[in-house]
Formats: structure tokens, sequence, C-alpha cells
């Protein structure tokens, strides 16, 4: 059974055929879907479309990228007042529906401020430790800064989109961490990615869309879907030399322990 820890169904890319979407996953063996919430208005909506269907879990967050996006809550509602922003998000925490903190992290490759977005991971860091729950780390371009947060506050949590080294990867499993790969790890020139699971036990891998995006091969740059999970768990299975089924049921328990669900 597929479990996606991370997708953005809320997305307006879906608009028109969410629905359609999502129904069809249980067909394709989806039994579980991590929605993840950038600012509290996607926060809220990811809540509201886990009430729709029993394997649909929430995360709620404000995401780096939100500190800069007009059409973030976070620009146009609170005007950048991230601490605000949090503190309505806050009491989502509460909710039995909502399992994770996120989307978050650190973010090097748009232009957002620097000081901003690490004081806010750091808020976000404190608030899954506040409410014990998993935290959903967006690091790209800013291994550095992540690691040495990481390193301070030891979070239970997934770090999405995994593109480190190998030696990253192992000491943060270590840490207690589990890291995600999504369709990236399908691509030619996923060298590091590849690298990161051979040397990872299947205990320490989760498996993610971040859907719309980033579908795997052979639908590279077409709308993703959790069903299109499946390919990436046939690589996954490759590089370890294991069946596909055994991936499929590891990576589904590895996230159902970490989130309780």
């Amino acid at each position: 059974m597929i479990f996606d820890t991370h997708a953005h169904y809320t997305s307006r890319r879906f608009d028109g055929h969410r629905d359609e979407v999502l129904d069809s996953l249980p067909a394709q063996g989806v039994c579980g879907v991590v929605e993840c919430g950038v600012d509290l208005a996607t926060s809220r909506a990811a809540l509201a479309l886990a009430e729709t269907r029993p394997w649909v879990w929430a995360a709620a967050g404000v995401h780096p990228e939100s500190l800069i996006e007009d059409d973030a809550s976070t620009v146009y509602e609170f005007h950048g007042d991230w601490r605000a922003e949090l503190a309505a998000i806050e009491p989502l925490y509460g909710d039995p529906r909502v399992v994770a903190v996120g989307e978050c992290g650190l973010d090097h490759h748009w232009p957002v401020p620097e000081d901003a977005q690490l004081a806010l991971f750091e808020a976000e860091l404190a608030a899954a430790q506040e409410h014990s729950l998993p935290i959903l780390v967006h690091d790209r371009e800013a291994h550095a800064e992540t690691y040495a947060l990481l390193k301070r506050y030891r979070p239970r949590g997934i770090l999405h989109a995994f593109s480190g080294s190998a030696d990253d990867a192992l000491w943060i499993a270590r840490q207690g961490m589990l890291l995600g790969f999504g369709g990236a790890l399908t691509f030619k020139n996923a060298r590091r990615a590849v690298e990161a699971v051979a040397a990872l036990s299947l205990e320490n891998i989760v498996l993610e869309t971040d859907c719309p995006y980033m579908a795997p091969e052979p639908f590279r740059g077409k709308e993703c879907h959790s069903g299109m999970i499946r390919f990436t768990a046939q690589k996954v299975a490759d590089i370890k030399q294991v069946p596909l089924e055994e991936v499929l049921r590891i990576t589904e328990q590895n996230a159902r322990a970490l989130l309780g669900v």
C-alpha cells in the first residue's frame, strides 16, 4: 500500500478535478496522504481536505517562500508578520487530523530574507517540540543552516525531498529523522539521491510526491499524484535489490509510526 507523506492537493493546479484525482487514489493502492500547508490559508484548507477522507491527514505550517509570495496569506493577510500567522495556526495543532508541523524549513534558491526564514524555522521547530508533533522539513540549497538547526533541536520528522549526501543521510537517520524521497529519485541525474538510498536502511525511508510537482519518470513534467509513488518505490526496490512490495510495506509502516496514524 502507498503512503504519500508530502502532497499539495489544495494547489490551484488541481482546481476543477481535485475530487476526481483523490477519489481515484484508493484503487491505485494509496492508503495514506499527508496534505501539507504552506501558510495559514492552506493549512486550514489541508485540514478541511483531511476531514473529507479518512486516509488523508494534514500538516500545518509556514513555508519560507510564503514570506515573499503575494498569494500567500503570510503576505496578503499578515503583511509578513509570520509570528502572528504562527499564533493563528497554533490552535490547529490540537486537531487529531493534524499530524505534523510543516511544510517549513529553509530555502536559498529564492530571494527569501535569510534572517526572517531562519527565525521562522526555529519557531516552528520549537512549536513541534511544544506540541509533540513531527516536523516536515524543506531544505533547498540550505544544507548547512538546516543541518545546524536539526542538530540543535533533534526533532522527530521527515527531511522532505532529501538532496544531501549519503553521509548526511546517515547521520540524520541516526539522529532519528526519516528521509523523504520522491519522483526526483527516478531522474537520470539523481546520483546523490541514489547513493543516499543505497546507504540507508529501508526503516529510515519514506516516500512522497510533492504533487502536483515532481512527477517520476516516465511522467516527468506532467501533473503528479500519489499513485505515481509506485514508480519511485520501484526505483528504491531496484537500488536495494528487494521486492517492490517490501519497499511499500516498510515505508508505509515508517510513515504510520512517525505520524501516529
